[in-house]
């Protein structure tokens, strides 16, 4: 009954709205899938069922400098009329920062999706209260991808794995905070491991003074980088992956799956989440406040979240966890799409050993200290 409540009011949502002979823009930050995502498969979809849209799909790059040019545009934007953008994918650094900016709209109760959403991260994006102005599109998790043909025993903590990455050099590989945030997850996990107290950094409160304890963590990490091999980027760490050019690396799970989904990774690529464990985060859809289409852009958002869309394109097709809550998928995804998402991390991994990103003045003290005392 309740799932049958959200299609009418979602139907009735986008019956009220003017909808025919219209663009809808949409700015994705991250990797190209994220693009063709929308592209590919929201994009059509959204057509079909209103005759005369254009859905025009654009991306502007991977990790938090995807976003941060969003932020850019929308901020340079203030003063005009309407935005280029009507619907925006972002992470939840920048949604924080936009939101106590004013660059977005707290447009959610306009849509009827949003109620199945319940989850922190709907609410808190890295210290900041972000409810109303954000929905999840998905839920994501880095882990070690590694090779079991090369790595018989897998490293099961952060001290295990430096200790590996001794007796095996390069063959860890990573891309730092360059280029993708596969890399910038494994450095807050190594900051969580080795730099005091985890809970404070997630949950805060901000103490300035927490970073100046963080020494000992990078002048290790500087030297634990000695033996590892830097990569291009997400994409760069699966494609050395899958040339053998190193055993093991951080990655993002969807990208993962998909990779070996698609034969561009071998079978015997395998995950692990280590100990005391690596963030993850849920990219956010929103509508910016000059955004000149907020009707269209409510209805896509909806369509987007919707259980019947998240089980065949975000589960199924693209390998993420569902953005909107995972019981809203029950009859929407067969036993065995839901459960090829826990081969290798299980719920109980996941459980334990899936973080937050830090909050917001943590993250980037982590980001300026590693380019200060690693990078450098």
């Amino acid at each position: 009954m309740r799932i049958l409540t959200i299609a009418c009011s979602l139907a009735a949502l986008m019956a009220a709205s003017p909808l025919s002979a219209q663009t809808l823009n949409v700015a994705s930050a991250g990797d190209q899938n994220m693009v063709d995502y929308v592209k590919d498969f929201l994009g059509p979809m959204f057509e079909k069922a209103n005759p005369g849209v254009k859905v025009v799909s654009v991306g502007t790059g991977a990790g938090d400098s995807g976003s941060q040019k969003i932020f850019e545009k929308l901020d340079a934007q203030k003063g005009s009329a309407t935005t280029d953008f009507d619907v925006v994918v972002i992470h939840q650094k920048a949604a924080g920062q936009m939101v106590k900016d004013g660059l977005l709209d707290k447009y959610t109760a306009n849509v009827p999706t949003a109620k199945l959403a319940t989850g922190e991260s709907a609410r808190n994006a890295l210290g900041t209260d972000v409810s109303g102005f954000v929905i999840p599109m998905f839920q994501s998790q880095t882990a070690l991808a590694y090779n079991a043909d090369m790595v018989k025993t897998p490293p099961s903590t952060f001290a295990e794995l430096a200790e590996w990455a001794k007796k095996n050099p390069k063959q860890f590989g990573y891309n730092g905070i360059k280029g993708g945030m596969s890399g910038v997850s494994f450095v807050a996990g190594w900051v969580y491991a080795f730099g005091g107290d985890a809970e404070k950094l997630m949950k805060g409160p901000y103490d300035a003074a927490t970073k100046t304890t963080w020494d000992k963590a990078f002048a290790d990490l500087k030297e634990f980088n000695k033996n590892a091999t830097i990569t291009p980027g997400n994409a760069g760490t699966l494609d050395m992956l899958n040339r053998g050019e190193i055993a093991i690396g951080p990655v993002w799970v969807d990208m993962f799956y998909s990779w070996q989904a698609d034969g561009k990774l071998p079978p015997n690529m395998k995950l692990k989440l280590i100990s005391p464990g690596m963030p993850g985060q849920p990219m956010y859809y929103a509508v910016p406040a000059k955004a000149g289409q907020k009707k269209l852009a409510e209805a896509f958002i909806a369509l987007a979240t919707s259980p019947q869309v998240q089980a065949d394109g975000i589960v199924k097709k693209f390998n993420w966890y569902p953005g909107i809550d995972a019981a809203n998928l029950e009859g929407k995804l067969d036993k065995a799409a839901w459960d090829k998402l826990f081969v290798d991390v299980t719920p109980a991994d996941l459980a334990k050993n899936g973080k937050a990103f830090p909050i917001a003045p943590y993250f980037n003290d982590i980001l300026e200290g590693y380019e200060k005392k690693v990078a450098n």
